[in-house]
């Protein structure tokens, strides 16, 4: 059994026999973590993570006393001190803890910004973004599904790119991967996929605030943009929470539009391809539970139901979860592996993501306009 502790490269081919991996542990049956000296397994998770989670917490620590006084965005500092760290992501007793921050602390912290917002926040926004996510996902599919052909690639790796690029980046592309036909490029496809995707949302982390704000997007605009193009749930947070914590919210709960259509569309990939290999039944896809733990803190607080000092200190908690999570991207974040591949599947995944970017920003011009 492998869990948040794992590699990416790891996840990804592990993936192939379980789609737990999108959103918690990978269920292999058969296989246990053994726990040295008859340690009971919470403890060997601990003395497994430890490290890395100190890593990553100190990170997050000094990128937070320099965002305090520098009065600079936290997000920005972990990522980038986070990346300067790189080494302790390649090797060592660090990596465990690493990938635990940037996978289960993640998730954490995402479901407790569900206790800052409520239905009626929601519902103000309006139907719009809704039907820009609906339209910006699915046409990023169809452009990755043209657009590999005409660039000499395996259509199935447009179907992986786009959904990734399109709903919720490396967890998507695990979960696409793990439904589509497998052939000997598939596990570099999916590792590929995950790398760039990375990067390319590491990237619009730092960018694309600055362009909604050269666009003179409002808050709630520019939240729509933000959690409607970047790529990965943690820098869609950093990002929106970078601008303002209206941003941040609005950022946050289109973003979490996008992975909710992550079943729908995994669903949709493994009955077509079930369909064409006669039937043969893939994995069954479950739903994410950080997902499902933001929606109920929405409901909850939406009936009024949390206490204002509950609603104050997960706030608080998620802000630390979430600066330890960016700090432990930016550890994983290398652009060496992209030098080793062709320039194909990478212009095709940032033709997807220039793509989405122009559907999103079009679709908020259009609505300011009229």
């Amino acid at each position: 059994m492998t869990t948040d502790f794992d590699t990416d490269t790891t996840s990804a081919r592990a993936i192939f026999q379980s789609y737990d991996g999108m959103e918690g542990l990978l269920q292999e049956p058969g296989l246990a973590v053994i726990a040295p000296s008859g340690l009971p397994r919470w403890r060997d998770l601990v003395m497994r993570g430890y490290p890395g989670l100190i890593a990553a917490g100190t990170v997050g620590l000094a990128a937070s006393w320099l965002a305090q006084h520098y009065n600079a965005p936290v997000m920005l500092f972990a990522l980038l001190i986070g990346m300067a760290f790189h080494f302790l992501h390649e090797e060592g007793r660090c990596v465990a803890g690493i990938e635990m921050s940037s996978k289960t602390i993640l998730r954490i912290g995402v479901a407790l910004l569900g206790a800052r917002i409520t239905i009626s926040q929601i519902v103000s926004l309006g139907i719009m973004p809704i039907a820009t996510v609906v339209v910006a996902v699915l046409s990023t599919i169809a452009f990755g599904l043209v657009a590999a052909g005409a660039l000499g690639l395996k259509r199935s790796f447009g179907v992986l790119s786009g959904g990734a690029v399109g709903i919720c980046g490396a967890s998507a592309a695990l979960a696409i991967a793990s439904v589509l036909p497998k052939d000997p490029e598939a596990e570099r496809n999916t590792i590929l996929t995950v790398v760039v995707v990375t990067a390319l949302s590491t990237v619009a982390m730092i960018l694309y605030p600055l362009g909604a704000v050269a666009l003179g997007l409002n808050q709630s605009q520019a939240g729509v943009f933000l959690g409607g193009t970047i790529h990965d749930v943690a820098q869609v947070v950093g990002a929106g929470y970078s601008i303002s914590p209206h941003a941040g919210d609005v950022a946050t709960y289109v973003k979490l539009l996008r992975v909710s259509l992550l079943l729908p569309v995994v669903f949709a990939i493994a009955m077509i391809g079930a369909r064409g290999a006669g039937g043969k039944a893939g994995p069954r896809p479950q739903v994410p539970m950080f997902l499902l733990g933001f929606a109920a803190l929405v409901a909850i607080n939406s009936l009024g139901w949390l206490p204002r000092i509950a609603q104050d200190g997960a706030s608080t908690l998620s802000r630390a979860c979430l600066v330890a999570a960016i700090a432990a991207l930016g550890m994983k974040t290398s652009f060496k592996a992209l030098l080793t591949v062709g320039w194909r599947p990478i212009a095709l995944m940032v033709a997807e993501t220039v793509w989405i970017a122009a559907v999103v920003i079009a679709a908020v011009l259009l609505t300011r306009a009229g």
